[in-house]
């Protein structure tokens, strides 16, 4: 049995995983880190380069494609030491600074999703009004709100150590040195559950079904005028194919979203009320699979639209792309 740290008294416990393994390990997430930098830089160099792309909807875009890559850059590989030899070899300060910012880079990449839920709510329910409702403004409101209650939220449960409140006795017990691990007490982890999780979920499936709900009038709509008029038909298929297509985005981007996170933010929630029961590595396996969300991400947002594919050939095949219009056919 190997010590993290081996001259102190009470030393977290080494993984004891063979070197296969840890090199197996090893690979895997640093494919997922390198997947989630390369797909979210290439995004934020897609929007920044275009003049056509710089839209009020593509800078909430640009500032969830930041935060998730941010979350690769800076929060990954720490975690991938942590996460493969169960020691943390960084400080225990730095282990305050990794905790908040992982806390704050997740649940803001969360808010985004949310925000951007609401932007093509007003895009495809209130199209007229589109502009009026979502202008530069709101969506940099959006935006400043996205990074600002993650940060307070995140630096206050850490150096305030809200997160161990009515639970020191629990986490001194189970605390040892070289180790680097969220607790939560009952009542915050139902809180921080509920703030990077449940209520931003709820907002993205209760838009989803209001969208849902809104296209399945709108195609019963089309239907009937297109036996009145060929023009209108045809001018109304484009329209309606851009709102299925919106549909289909915003659901998976629901469906992927919660398949990634509600697994760890059910155990957050839960694990205090079972006296945690749940093995540190089981969570630890949950945060990489809510990692997964940001990966995903810029390939749900910007690989199934074809701005983005055309971006990508100019910036690598054209020089002086900037100004092309990338909706032109």
């Amino acid at each position: 049995m190997q010590l993290c740290c081996e001259s102190i008294n009470g030393s977290c416990i080494r993984s004891s995983w063979s070197n296969s393994i840890r090199v197996s390990l090893y690979i895997f997430m640093v494919c997922i880190i390198l997947a989630t930098l390369i797909g979210n830089l290439t995004v934020i160099i897609s929007i920044s380069h275009f003049k056509h792309l710089h839209t009020p909807t593509n800078f909430l875009l640009l500032s969830m494609a930041t935060v998730d890559f941010l979350l690769g850059f800076l929060i990954m590989p720490c975690s991938m030491v942590r996460s493969v030899e169960h020691c943390w070899y960084f400080g225990e300060l730095f282990c305050k600074i990794h905790t908040s910012m992982d806390i704050i880079l997740s649940t803001a990449s969360i808010f985004h999703l949310s925000f951007i839920s609401i932007d093509r709510y007003y895009a495809v329910c209130d199209r007229l009004r589109y502009k009026l409702n979502i202008n530069t403004f709101v969506i940099l409101v959006m935006i400043l709100v996205s990074w600002m209650i993650p940060a307070v939220f995140a630096f206050g449960m850490i150096f305030l150590h809200l997160n161990l409140r009515e639970a020191e006795e629990i986490y001194n017990h189970v605390h040892c040195a070289g180790g680097c691990f969220v607790f939560f007490s009952e009542t915050s982890g139902v809180v921080s559950s509920i703030v990077s999780f449940c209520i931003p979920g709820f907002v993205m499936l209760y838009i989803y079904r209001k969208i849902y709900s809104t296209a399945k009038m709108q195609a019963r709509s089309i239907d009937t005028i297109s036996q009145k008029k060929m023009h209108f038909e045809m001018k109304n298929d484009i329209s309606f194919g851009r709102e299925r297509k919106a549909v289909k985005t915003l659901a998976i981007i629901v469906g992927v979203f919660l398949i990634c996170w509600s697994p760890f933010f059910f155990f957050t929630a839960t694990n205090p009320f079972m006296n945690y029961v749940i093995p540190p590595i089981l969570i630890d396996a949950l945060v990489w699979f809510g990692y997964l969300n940001s990966t995903f991400n810029p390939i749900v947002y910007a690989f199934f639209h074809m701005w983005f594919r055309r971006a990508l050939k100019m910036i690598l095949f054209q020089q002086d792309s900037s100004r092309t219009n990338l909706f032109l056919k």
